[in-house]
């Protein structure tokens, strides 16, 4: 008992990490770039790309600019191969294709563990049908348009057949696993000051991993993980054995970068100041 406690301490101490089964570690190191390993090539970051990607803050104070909507928004009850292990409360309900994705495979996990009973309630929506949901409810219960996550296509309203979210088994299962699949519950019950938003238990937002995994385990909203990468603008994580590098970028101008040439690389502004890109080894 006091070999395997030991162990434990050391491997905690070491910034490895076991939730819900997944391992997990971050580092934060002392090199400039570890992008920086290997053949390389050449990328060129541009303002543009502030407004654009996954990692989008969007809120009263940052709004959805045209190029940050994906470009896959597609309605859900047409694509047959996008309805699987949940139920659409509307047939007009539209969401990314790439965001899809991810979700059904967290659906598949979901039924593997006996809850079945999803619904997606709302998905993206236009300039449009935000301002007449904004109309409809007031802004104590909506936010104007261009100023909803919802007008990106990267986040969903997931319900319950059941019963409510908060109490439904599937809501219970979104929160202890959501992040596993690069989903967050983007305004959680004790982070309505951060988020200015509150707690909405069926409000789950695609950041993608490892983003998702970090920002559970230090416990950050968006607003705060975004900061977060820019007092530790170099971090390096490992979920479930594969291994990501993160670069944040403060972006004024045309600036060239370079990265591994052979690995998957993906780039995301912040709706701020930055981009941040993501590779993994």
């Amino acid at each position: 008992m006091k070999k395997w406690f030991l162990a434990l301490i050391l491997l905690l101490s070491a910034g490895y990490i076991l939730t819900q089964g997944k391992s997990f570690t971050l580092d934060v190191p002392n090199e400039t770039n570890p992008l920086l390993k290997g053949e390389s090539v050449s990328i060129t970051l541009n303002k543009n790309q502030i407004f654009q990607g996954d990692l989008l803050l969007v809120n009263k104070h940052y709004p959805v600019r045209e190029q940050g909507v994906k470009s896959d928004v597609v309605t859900l009850a047409q694509h047959e191969e996008l309805v699987r292990g949940y139920g659409l409360l509307d047939p007009s309900i539209q969401s990314s294709k790439s965001v899809m994705e991810p979700f059904l495979a967290m659906m598949d996990a979901a039924a593997q563990d006996g809850v079945n009973q999803f619904l997606i309630n709302s998905g993206y929506r236009d300039a449009k049908r935000q301002n007449e949901l904004y109309l409809e409810m007031g802004q104590e219960y909506a936010l104007p348009a261009g100023y909803s996550e919802h007008n990106l296509g990267l986040s969903l309203d997931i319900g319950s057949a059941q019963e409510e979210m908060s109490r439904a088994p599937e809501g219970r299962w979104l929160q202890k696993h959501a992040w596993s699949h690069g989903f967050i519950l983007r305004y959680p019950k004790d982070k309505s000051a951060v988020t200015g938003i509150q707690y909405e238990p069926w409000h789950f937002r695609y950041v993608g991993l490892p983003h998702s995994v970090i920002m559970k385990e230090k416990n950050l909203t968006l607003e705060e993980y975004l900061e977060y990468l820019k007092e530790h603008p170099t971090l390096s994580a490992t979920v479930e054995g594969v291994e990501y590098q993160i670069q944040y970028y403060r972006v004024s101008g045309n600036m060239t970068i370079q990265v591994p040439a052979h690995q998957q690389v993906e780039l995301s502004g912040n709706n701020s100041d930055g981009v941040i890109v993501t590779v993994r080894v």
